[in-house]
This record gives C-alpha cells, sequence and structure tokens, in this order.
C-alpha cells in the first residue's frame, strides 16, 4: 500500500532484528556538491512488525511530538529551562539556582527519561552542603520537572515524589527594634551606616532591596521612593518616605550617583550588596550593643510597628510588596499616592 505524499514511510531493514520496521519523516532537501536534491529524514522509531510501524507513523501525524525527547539530559533540561527562566528574576535568584545546579553534577549525563526516584534521592543525600542547598536542589528538580513534562520529555513528574528528601525549614526568629534601640541608632547617627538601618525601620525595604536603591528613583519633592525585587508584587512598588527619615535620604541623594547608598571606602568598589550592607549593620549591632538583630529585622519592625499604629492592610501589603490577590496589577494612581503617603504618617516609632 502506497502512502499519501508528506504521511511518512515504513521499510523494513535487512538483517535478524528485534525490531526491523523503521518508520521515518521527510524533513526537507538540501543540494549535494554535484547539484543533486538530498532528502532530509527523521526517524521515527523503529518496530517489530509493520501494523506497528503504521500505527506509530499515523499517531505521529495525528499528533506531532519532539522524537528526539528521549535523548535529552538533565544537563539540556536545564539549559534550555535556565534560558527561559533567568531572563524573569534577579541576579541574586539566579546565583541561587545555578549553586543548586552544580551539585547535582551525578545527573548531568542521565537521559531525563532514564532518572528515577533514587537517583535524585541520592544526589541530594550525596551532597556535601548544608540543608537550606539541599533544600534549594529539591526545588531545581520540581522546576525542571515540570518543565520536562510541559514540553513531553518525561511523562511522570519523579521530583514530586521525593518527599522524604524535603529539609524542614529553618524557624527564623525575627526580633523587631524596641522603642528605645531606635533612640540609640539616632543618637549614633554619625557612626558610619546607621542611617541606612534607620531608613529601614522607617521603610520596610528588604535589605537586599534597600541596598541597591538608586538615585533616580527618589522622588525628594514627591516624597517617595520606588523600587523593590523577589516577587512581581515586590518589584517596582513606591514606599513614601517617613517623615522622619527624609533627612538622612536627603542628605545621602547625590545625583552624580547611581545609588542612594554607597560603600566610599569598599575594597570591592563603592556600589552596596546584601552581603556588604549585612557587614556594615553587624559592625553597627556590635558597636551599639544590638548583636540579637540581624538585617531582616529592619523590615520585620516596620512591619509591626505599622500594624500597630493601624494601617489599612490592603496600604501596608503595597508598600512592602507582600501579595495582593484581589488585583493583577498595581496601578498606582494620585489618590493611591496620597493614601500611601497619609498612612506612613500615622506610623510611630
Amino acid at each position: 500500500m502506497r502512502l499519501p505524499n508528506g504521511y511518512g514511510s515504513v521499510c523494513k531493514l535487512s538483517g535478524k532484528r528485534r525490531n526491523p520496521f523503521r518508520v521515518r519523516k521527510t524533513l526537507g532537501y538540501e543540494l549535494t556538491e554535484n547539484g543533486r536534491t538530498k532528502q532530509i529524514y527523521q526517524t521515527i522509531g523503529y518496530y517489530p512488525t509493520r501494523k506497528a510501524a503504521l500505527e506509530a507513523l499515523a499517531a505521529y501525524n495525528a499528533d506531532p511530538y519532539d522524537v528526539t525527547a528521549e535523548k535529552i539530559t538533565f544537563a539540556e533540561v536545564y539549559e534550555r529551562w535556565s534560558e527561559q527562566h533567568f531572563e524573569t528574576i534577579v541576579p541574586s535568584a539566579i546565583r541561587t539556582w545555578k549553586s543548586a545546579y552544580r551539585y547535582c553534577e551525578p545527573l548531568y549525563k542521565m537521559r531525563m527519561r532514564d532518572i528515577r526516584v533514587l537517583h535524585l534521592e541520592q544526589t541530594i543525600k550525596n551532597a556535601k552542603v548544608g540543608d537550606s542547598t539541599k533544600a534549594r536542589m529539591k526545588s531545581l528538580f520540581n522546576q525542571l520537572y515540570r518543565f520536562a513534562m510541559k514540553h513531553e520529555i518525561v511523562e511522570k513528574d519523579y521530583a514530586q515524589l521525593c518527599d522524604s528528601i524535603k529539609a524542614p525549614k529553618p524557624k527564623i526568629k525575627r526580633v523587631p527594634f524596641t522603642h528605645a534601640e531606635i533612640e540609640l541608632l539616632w543618637e549614633n547617627i554619625n557612626f558610619p551606616f546607621v542611617d541606612m538601618v534607620l531608613v529601614g525601620i522607617y521603610s520596610g525595604w528588604r535589605p537586599q532591596e534597600l541596598a541597591v536603591l538608586k538615585t533616580k528613583d527618589i522622588d525628594l519633592e514627591n516624597k517617595t521612593m520606588f523600587g523593590g525585587l523577589k516577587t512581581d508584587a515586590g518589584r517596582n512598588r513606591c514606599v513614601p518616605i517617613h517623615p522622619q527619615i527624609l533627612p538622612l535620604i536627603e542628605a545621602r541623594y547625590d545625583p552624580t550617583k547611581k545609588f542612594l547608598f554607597n560603600d566610599e571606602n569598599g575594597q570591592q568598589g563603592t556600589s552596596m550588596t546584601y552581603e556588604k550592607y549585612r557587614g556594615r549593620f553587624n559592625k553597627v549591632a556590635k558597636k551599639l550593643a544590638l548583636e540579637d538583630h540581624r538585617p531582616h529585622d529592619t523590615r520585620h519592625t516596620f512591619i509591626s510597628k505599622a500594624k500597630e499604629a493601624g494601617v489599612n492592610e490592603y496600604v501596608l501589603k503595597l508598600i512592602v510588596g507582600h501579595a495582593i490577590e484581589d488585583i493583577t496589577e498595581k496601578v498606582y494612581t494620585h489618590r493611591t499616592m496620597e493614601q500611601l503617603k497619609a498612612e506612613m504618617e500615622l506610623i510611630e516609632f
């Protein structure tokens, strides 16, 4: 029986074979060196009978799939996934994913279709890293399998079966600054980077967001700051400047510099990073005997003080960048901006 043009072909290969019937499709044509036309084929698979081969060809034509999928390795899936995903996240998140991937080396050359739960569990178990990195490795497996399922590279999500390797999340104790401790910071305002700590307390920025606040995003006339990282709700948000820290921001503001906060004596450039800020924060804490505190306590203090002042929950979520379920997009109207400022002024420290 002759098959229609463009449908594909089935041919029997010579010799003794378990699956002698080859199914293939024509992808196109190319010119050879002597000027002749040569067909370019793609093999769909090999089958024991002509009937099985024809059924496979019919199934492929009804719903074409990537015939190379069964050969794709773990490393190749990671490359495809990261190429898309890394465009949507911040550099610090990219570094975290890359760090987790480095410890997955035993899986690099394995075909995704050959990997089973045992391989995933052993890779995490044998990684000589802490629980947080192991948890990130598990998260990476979740991401890669979700990607592979979507693109029909695998038929089963083995990452979801690795419940036994979920690392317990460490309980992080957040300690808000007391009124007396905040007063102590004000009394030592001339000590390096005390002003930065106070801005964090009075604004609710995450430490990594505070470190990279750009000068161009500071509006002294309207008394607002724009910035944010990490999540869709957190990015590109507006934070009113609390009246008490306005002089600190005015003193730091220099339109000739890219960032609001700079480390003039830094050995690796003047720009701030979270790691640099944490180091400066720890120096302040040691100087003023505030060593029970961590950098994120500034944000926790702001949220606690805002709740004590009865700040509108919707407004507070907008300011600190928490997800808001009933909206899909943040739109800062004039009314919204005025409401943000009014609520900010309610907060007393």
